[in-house]
């Protein structure tokens, strides 16, 4: 097992070649050497199932894995019950649409904290996890995998060990680690060598080995501030990082398989080439999906 790389949503550079309909980004990554995409439903799940069943076909004639962001807005601690039952709507709506898709990763924001301390945030929610799972099952779903992600700003619910504690809540579940949130919630201090590993060895003692190779993953360059995150940036950025080259060096010396997708700012198909062309460097493997 090698790991997969693609990218967020279209680039600009989908674009600027003319192409306009996402259907088309399928054949786009593969003549390309790419072979992972997320779907964005950061704003809602508005895609119906006869599209969703025509570009999962469109993906799987391309050996193209598709992954999907659910909305943005989920909210898992929100002190208002409403919110929290609406999130699980998102996630299951997600969660079928992927389905549609040929899919069976969606992405998943814990959200805030709600002015609670991060212990408090955090059991309520477990809470919603556990009516989502319940969810899940009823609706015949429960194949599908649910991917917390970490997130990128300090007052966010969802740092390294947050996240591991949602994923433990079942074994269907994976980390999203999202490598350039971490930088930033940290203040820089997620770029090393050794503080990659230091992330790979907490994963693993968390959620046992099999899990830690098959993690999904986010990367980007990210502007941090005081509070976290700022901004997503490009590959060429050389103030903040971090640089991907540790991740995979890691990746490689564990024999892990994680999905990386590139949520790069309108450059994320190039960037994500990137990674995986340095992967195939370092493997002694070629670029070529054909």
């Amino acid at each position: 097992m090698k790991p997969i790389f693609g990218p967020a949503g279209n680039s600009e550079e989908f674009y600027d070649a003319g192409y306009k309909r996402t259907i088309q980004a399928m054949k786009f990554l593969y003549d390309k050497g790419l072979d992972a995409y997320e779907y964005q439903c950061g704003r809602g799940v508005n895609i119906g199932q006869a599209t969703a069943e025509q570009l999962g076909e469109e993906a799987k004639k391309y050996g193209i894995k598709i992954s999907l962001h659910a909305p943005y807005y989920t909210s898992l601690a929100s002190v208002d019950e409403q919110k929290r039952l609406n999130s699980i709507k998102y996630v299951i709506d997600s969660a079928r649409a992927v389905d549609w898709m040929g899919g069976n990763r969606v992405v998943v924001h814990p959200g805030g904290l709600a002015k609670m301390t991060r212990e408090e945030a955090t059991n309520l929610a477990c809470n919603t996890i556990e009516l989502l799972i319940k969810e899940l099952d009823e609706q015949h779903l429960g194949h599908i995998t649910i991917c917390f992600e970490t997130m990128g700003k300090v007052n966010q619910l969802g740092n390294l060990q947050e996240v591991l504690r949602f994923c433990s809540m079942d074994d269907r579940f994976l980390p999203c680690i999202d490598f350039g949130h971490l930088n930033a919630r940290t203040h820089g201090e997620c770029s090393t060598r050794e503080q990659i590993k230091a992330v790979f060895d907490e994963i693993e003692n968390a959620l046992g080995h099999e899990r830690m190779l098959k993690i999904h993953s986010h990367f980007s360059k990210i502007e941090y501030s005081k509070g976290g995150e700022v901004k997503h940036l490009t590959f060429e950025d050389e103030i903040y990082g971090p640089d991907i080259k540790p991740v995979l060096d890691e990746t490689f010396a564990r024999g892990a398989y994680p999905t990386f997708i590139c949520e790069s700012a309108g450059t994320q198909s190039q960037d994500a080439l990137a990674m995986k062309q340095y992967y195939m460097q370092i493997s002694g493997d070629t670029i070529a999906n054909k």
